[in-house]
């Protein structure tokens, strides 16, 4: 059975860093792409980064290129989201994703297992 389990979100002031961590269990990590993902009160949720199985390919939503760093961890199955300088607009429940088909263009990758999310709030 698959895990994941977020740790890391925090309130914090605008400018801010934070570092979210996702614990991985139950699947065959070393092959599986990554991601996080977030979702603010009343909208969709939406993808903000995606490492690829071996770490060598990533994706970031535009909103967060250039701030956000995603990478993961094959040995200890884990994987980390450094956030820095954040915005309000940031605000938002974090989810770590598994995504049980991995495409090389990692945007296409399909996500199906999702941790409980871990809560950020940047106040202005």
């Amino acid at each position: 059975q698959v895990r994941l389990v977020e740790s890391g979100g925090d309130s914090v002031e605008d400018g801010a860093s934070l570092r979210l961590s996702c614990a991985a269990s139950g699947l065959p990590y070393r092959r599986t792409c990554m991601g996080w993902f977030r979702q603010r009160a009343g909208e969709e949720r939406e993808n903000v980064a995606i490492i690829s199985s071996g770490g060598a390919a990533t994706y970031y939503a535009d909103s967060v290129k250039g701030r956000f760093t995603i990478s993961r961890d094959n040995t200890n199955n884990t994987m980390t989201l450094q956030m820095n300088s954040l915005k309000p607009e940031d605000s938002a429940m974090y989810y770590c994703a598994a995504a049980s088909y991995c495409n090389a263009d990692v945007r296409r990758s399909v996500f199906e297992s999702w941790g409980q999310g871990t809560q950020v709030t940047v106040s202005s």
